[in-house]
């Protein structure tokens, strides 16, 4: 990342604009709309939204998160995506040279894309995971990364290592404890980071999960044996400090 602004700033501008375009995807794409076709408008009234309601983060501000029209309340997952998009940015190019810069970035707002979709719905869509596994070996085959017979293996290895363990529990359980997407997400992660990283990228989801399950029954949640976790979700939030790990 280059330019005549700080790469941190320019890295968390750029975030801004690719973070608007993945809360528009992750609202839309569950809806069966696609994120490139058609005007944004507010869910309230309908208004098409005009260039002023459409700049990342500061719109939202000086719109304290309300429709101009109808004062509707602004999906806070816009402002959510868009900062965490910025920091990925900003963070990438504050602790990497451009390219690998620049590669990690792309991974990390991939992954918050798919974290969105899966927070909100159980959803990892294979429109947005096999690019992901493809741009991961397009990396690695760029000399950026561990290397492409690395990311190979560990593509592999990511998603047979993921199937299993959920084939596993099924059959002992009669039930399924994995979402069909899951095991794809780990081989594209894997694709990205190789095989040896995995099992710290497993671990770190599930302890993430661990986390996650005891806050939600210190606020009165019930925990039970079927209770729902968003794994894939878990396993981006591992998977880009990872690859920042590597990179450097």
């Amino acid at each position: 990342m280059t330019g005549d602004l700080p790469p941190i700033l320019l890295g968390a501008l750029l975030g801004l604009v690719i973070g608007s375009f993945a809360a528009t995807a992750a609202v839309r794409m569950p809806k069966g709309r696609s994120a490139f076709v058609g005007r944004s408008a507010c869910d309230g009234c309908g208004r098409t939204l005009g260039p002023k309601d459409l700049i990342p983060l500061l719109s939202y501000v000086l719109a304290h998160g309300k429709c101009r029209t109808c004062s509707a309340q602004i999906d806070p997952i816009h402002i959510q995506i868009e900062i965490a998009a910025a920091l990925i940015g900003a963070f990438s190019a504050a602790l990497l040279p451009p390219l690998p810069a620049l590669a990690a970035a792309l991974f990390g707002w991939t992954l918050l894309t798919l974290a969105a979709l899966d927070l909100r719905h159980f959803w990892l869509p294979d429109r947005i995971v096999l690019p992901l596994g493809l741009a991961g070996l397009a990396v690695n085959a760029a000399d950026i990364g561990p290397g492409l017979t690395t990311a190979l293996i560990g593509g592999a290895s990511g998603f047979v290592i993921l199937y299993a363990v959920g084939a596993i529990y099924f059959a002992l359980r009669k039930r399924r404890g994995l979402g069909g997407g899951d095991p794809k997400l780990l081989g594209a992660i894997g694709a990205w980071v190789g095989w040896a990283p995995l099992p710290f990228v497993m671990l770190g989801a599930a302890s993430l999960g661990i986390v996650l399950l005891l806050l939600d029954r210190l606020r009165g949640g019930v925990v039970t044996a079927v209770t729902r976790v968003p794994f894939g979700a878990l396993l981006a939030a591992a998977a880009w400090p990872t690859l920042i790990a590597i990179l450097r």
